[in-house]
């Protein structure tokens, strides 16, 4: 493959990401055969049929957990980890188009998951079809494996490991080029303490995201917390009792352009009658800071700063809890984040209840896989490829030799998590480029 054939093959791409697209694979509840809801086994059943139209060979867990599609023969498996989930979108009198109607504008093609991760995905198995229509003979197998749960708990992916043969190398296209060869420790916890009678609050929506909504309702008069964000030039209503404040939504590995209402709501949620132990800790630990400095001071390397989101919270008189999401940097344990936490939240009488955790990952420049995969990168861009790191968690981690490479390229938005998500059309097509490239080159080594 020189280029990818986007006028062969771009328009049939586009019409079966928008099949994918138009399915909101949210987890849900769990069904017989269908572990995270009924939508995300429509997704993963979607892409099997796509995958085998296109002459791959197909596989689904019995239990619905995950699936892959298959090309070529030979001992070692490549494997290619993408997944189908995506996260919800509550924002969506923020999109200009609903999120799960795809449309293409401007060249562009939007849509929850265009981005995250269903456009990448596709568009290595649309790279791979053209190299079997070329007639290149894969001497190795390659597998591209669909993880079910990856914004939630990676129990599909962790299924799949346990059950199924584990690449020898591969890569995810959940990220952004050149490629991803550091990815921070990721740390989701609950804080919890006794409800409250004066109030109640709710806000966000996943560890993940900055929180760009919350609303308060209360016993105690609001406008004079109407006031004070009025002050500090922040976006509120009241209305029908309820304070309702607006944030920016963004990645809570990437927090930085975003603001998070919640932390907002406590910067001037004090005084009597608004006593509360999670609202006190976040205004006087956290402030309306993403880094958490006056917890653990400076907690900086190679992948960056640490970085802590109250992504969500829920308060009423029977339960005060927020979820927070925390991205560590690859020479910290998390041993010395725990700890650092507990002294923090222990004068709040808050107690810290450990949702997930997935260790860090990092492969060095001179890694075989680093080498090829920035070979490529070069050839078709002319473009250094310098790894980066992340504070992001994808799939690499759920396996050795594998790194996230693209599908967004240097300079352009990343739109997950995000209104108004979408793929830029001639950028994925370049993407193709690269991803039958690097399959071709992985399988002949």
């Amino acid at each position: 493959m020189e280029k990818f054939n986007s006028a062969n093959y771009g328009e049939a791409y586009i019409e079966d990401l928008k099949k994918l697209i138009k399915i909101p694979s949210v987890i849900g509840d769990e069904e017989p055969g269908a572990p995270f809801g009924k939508d995300i086994d429509n997704a993963l059943d979607m892409m099997l049929k796509i995958a085998e139209d296109l002459g791959f060979k197909i596989y689904k867990d019995p239990d619905g957990y995950y699936g892959y599609s298959e090309v070529g023969e030979g001992d070692e498996l490549i494997g290619v980890l993408g997944h189908l989930d995506v996260v919800p979108a509550k924002d969506v009198e923020q999109w200009e188009t609903p999120p799960f109607e795809p449309e293409v504008r401007e060249g562009k093609l939007f849509g929850r998951g265009t981005q995250d991760d269903k456009g990448p995905t596709l568009a290595v198995m649309y790279a791979i079809k053209q190299l079997l229509d070329e007639g290149h003979r894969f001497e190795k197998r390659v597998r591209i494996i669909y993880g079910t749960d990856e914004e939630t708990l990676w129990r599909g992916i962790e299924q799949y490991m346990d059950k199924e043969e584990v690449p020898s190398v591969g890569f995810t296209p959940d990220s952004v080029f050149p490629m991803i060869h550091g990815e921070k420790g990721l740390l989701q916890l609950y804080l919890r303490t006794r409800g409250q009678k004066n109030h109640e609050i709710e806000g966000g929506s996943s560890f993940n995201a900055l929180a760009d909504h919350v609303e308060l309702k209360s016993k105690i008069p609001l406008e004079p917390l109407g006031e004070k964000l009025k002050d500090k030039g922040r976006q509120f209503e009241i209305k029908d009792s309820a304070l309702i404040i607006t944030g920016k939504s963004a990645h809570s590995a990437k927090p930085e352009g975003g603001a998070n209402a919640i932390n907002q709501l406590a910067e001037v949620l004090e005084g009597e009658g608004f006593e509360d132990g999670l609202m006190d800790f976040i205004r006087n630990e956290l402030g309306v800071s993403q880094y958490g400095e006056k917890i653990f001071g400076k907690l900086d390397d190679v992948s960056g700063p640490i970085t802590i989101n109250v992504g969500k919270i829920k308060i009423d008189q029977d339960t005060s809890e927020a979820g927070v999401d925390i991205r560590i940097p690859v020479t910290v344990g998390k041993e010395k984040v725990e700890e650092a936490l507990k002294k923090a939240i222990k004068p709040y009488g808050l107690e810290m209840m450990e949702h997930d955790y997935l260790d860090s990952i990092y492969l060095p420049k001179d890694h075989f896989l680093i080498q090829i995969l920035g070979e490529i990168y070069h050839s078709v861009t002319g473009e250094k490829a310098e790894p980066l790191t992340s504070g992001g968690a994808t799939y690499a981690r759920s396996m050795p030799n594998c790194v996230a490479f693209g599908a967004v390229f240097p300079g352009r938005r990343k739109t997950e998590h995000q209104p108004n998500e979408h793929v830029i059309l001639e950028d994925i097509y370049r993407a193709m480029t690269i991803y039958g490239k690097a399959v071709k080159k992985l399988t002949e080594r």
